[in-house]
């Protein structure tokens, strides 16, 4: 949160931090998302992915609602269940045969987070079965502390095969791929990884800005809702698991990723 939109809010130092609602009344978010999300395809770099480009202007400081259709949470509690994932869920998901990991090893997690708007939603992750419900106690934190998400769901083969676009935002967990510019398999294959606001906290190595539009977000020192940064009850949350962070990674920096492993 902005120092503005904390002193607007009522908080001080050493006090309670202020409720979702209370933030957002402070610091108003953008009411509607640009019709252009996801449609803007980019020109592509000789490593395949898209070229980096300037941050709108819109996204600079990136406060928009859930796109439609995700589900309102139902209360302002939060809530959360674990259990073996739905044959549907498997179907609409990035898992097949040649995956690390079998269906049996994960689990579909639901749990409310709350938007930029805030309202609490209804998200949903694939996890491995031993991260299940230590990753629900970090959830539970940031849904506490009024920590803003854009989306939550379960990526599908058709986003992992698509054209870069630059501007995705979905928190997620599970996705069957490799490492970045390498072959062996990345721990979001294992469902033991977490991308939080990618947008807000993107992957940055050497000219290579991932989202490609999020430039805008390199600079950490200007401080938005829904960054990560060090300290914070993001890191502090998955650091009480016993889960490293991409931000203290030498050679690149991964800010939205944390992991069982720390890689």
């Amino acid at each position: 949160m902005s120092p503005s939109a904390t002193a607007a809010a009522g908080h001080t130092p050493g006090g309670p931090p202020p409720t979702a609602e209370e933030a957002i009344a402070a610091d108003p978010p953008i009411s509607t998302r640009p019709s252009w999300l996801g449609t803007r395809v980019l020109p592509l770099r000789a490593d395949g992915f898209g070229q980096v480009q300037p941050t709108p202007p819109e996204l600079r400081d990136r406060r928009l609602p859930p796109p439609v259709g995700v589900p309102r949470a139902g209360t302002d509690r939060f809530v959360a269940t674990v259990s073996d994932v739905p044959e549907e869920v498997v179907a609409r998901s990035t898992w097949s045969r040649r995956c690390p990991v079998a269906v049996s090893d994960l689990r579909y997690v639901t749990l409310s987070f709350w938007g930029f708007d805030g309202r609490a939603y209804r998200g949903e992750l694939l996890l491995h079965a031993s991260a299940a419900d230590p990753v629900v106690t970090v959830f539970e934190r940031l849904f506490e502390a009024g920590f803003p998400i854009e989306e939550m769901r379960v990526v599908s083969p058709e986003e992992v095969d698509a054209l870069p676009t630059g501007d995705g935002n979905n928190t997620t967990a599970f996705v069957c791929r490799s490492v970045r510019g390498a072959t062996s398999w990345s721990e979001h294959a294992y469902g033991l990884a977490v991308d939080i606001n990618p947008f807000h906290n993107p992957y940055v190595k050497g000219d290579l800005v991932l989202p490609e539009l999020a430039s805008a977000y390199t600079d950490r020192g200007w401080e938005r809702p829904g960054m990560i940064l060090a300290g914070d009850v993001v890191t502090e949350a998955f650091a009480e698991i016993g889960w490293g962070w991409g931000g203290d990674w030498r050679g690149s920096v991964d800010w939205m990723h944390s992991s069982r492993s720390g890689r």
